[in-house]
């Protein structure tokens, strides 16, 4: 067996790796869309294991972007080996390591069936950093939204609200663990540009004109079945607990009715108790649990 970095004339074989274990894994950036575009560079390092057939039997890459790198850290998009061998993880993880000068932390999410993969993460030194729920709701009624007076929620509208979203995602998440890291209005026009976009699912709410809240509906599937994705909601901290979580989150799903989507899915941190009240007050369901297992690079 032998390590190398990941070069052009091996890209296919990496793709169709990722494709044909992506589904034991956490895939969230492994969709087509993710590998289709993927090209191995300092922002994506990637090194795999071939065997004597020249066949990879184990891949590993790292997202380096500009976004991680302001919060000093990386998510794997991929640590895995075919072989049940730990000696296969250590030698990705010795050939990725040079990568990570000036981080503070790599992460990856794990499925927690995925039993064989956690014993060799742990092998490692990785240790717990958080939990994470996939969450589900399926076709159902959906409760009435009213808004108080002076109220409002607004399509977003491309070229023009950026900075507001950003405002509004980086107050509320700068306590969530795992999105301190606060956004900018460059990355929104990337995110709007990606396949997941539905016109109109991206929602503001607005205390008369300052914005307040957000939400983010993304087409997805789940288990084939076609699924709006909430990937994120989010009131400003003075604006919290006053049931503004509760009318974004009900708008989104009267969206996702309209729109055809059969299933509304969500992830929430373990953590978040309030969160998951809430989802589960409306009828959201537990799909998929995760744990979230770190390498501290200051130790």
């Amino acid at each position: 067996m032998k390590v190398e970095f990941l070069k052009g004339e091996r890209l296919g074989d990496f793709v169709e790796y990722c494709r044909m274990h992506r589904a034991k894994l956490d895939h969230s950036f492994l969709y087509d869309e993710d590998l289709n575009d993927f090209e191995p560079n300092a922002e994506n390092p990637a090194y795999i294991i071939s065997n004597s057939q020249g066949e990879i039997i184990a891949a590993v890459s790292l997202i380096l972007d500009d976004y991680n790198r302001r919060g000093k850290k990386a998510r794997f998009r991929i640590f895995h080996s075919a072989v049940n061998d730990v000696a296969c993880y250590q030698m990705l993880w010795q050939a990725l390591f040079p990568h990570t000068i000036g981080l503070e932390k790599v992460f990856l999410f794990i499925p927690n069936e995925n039993a064989i993969l956690i014993e060799f993460i742990k092998k490692l030194n990785f240790t717990v950093e958080r939990y994470a729920y996939l969450l589900l709701r399926e076709d159902l009624e959906i409760p009435g939204l009213r808004l108080p007076a002076d109220y409002s929620i607004r399509s977003f509208r491309p070229g023009v609200d950026e900075a507001k979203w950003c405002v509004v995602r980086n107050a509320g998440f700068a306590q969530l663990q795992g999105s301190e890291t606060p956004i900018t209005p460059e990355m929104i026009s990337e995110m709007i540009s990606k396949e997941g976009y539905v016109e109109g699912g991206m929602m503001i709410l607005f205390h008369q004109d300052r914005p307040v809240g957000i939400v983010n509906g993304e087409a997805d599937e789940y288990e084939d079945v076609p699924a709006l994705h909430i990937a994120q909601l989010a009131i400003i901290p003075e604006y919290q607990g006053r049931g503004f979580g509760r009318m974004l989150l009900r708008a989104a799903l009267h969206f996702a009715k309209e729109n055809g989507f059969k299933r509304t899915t969500l992830s929430v941190n373990g953590e978040n108790e309030r969160a998951i009240s809430l989802y589960i007050q409306e009828d959201f369901k537990q799909a998929e649990a995760f744990t979230c297992y770190q390498y501290d690079l200051q130790l």
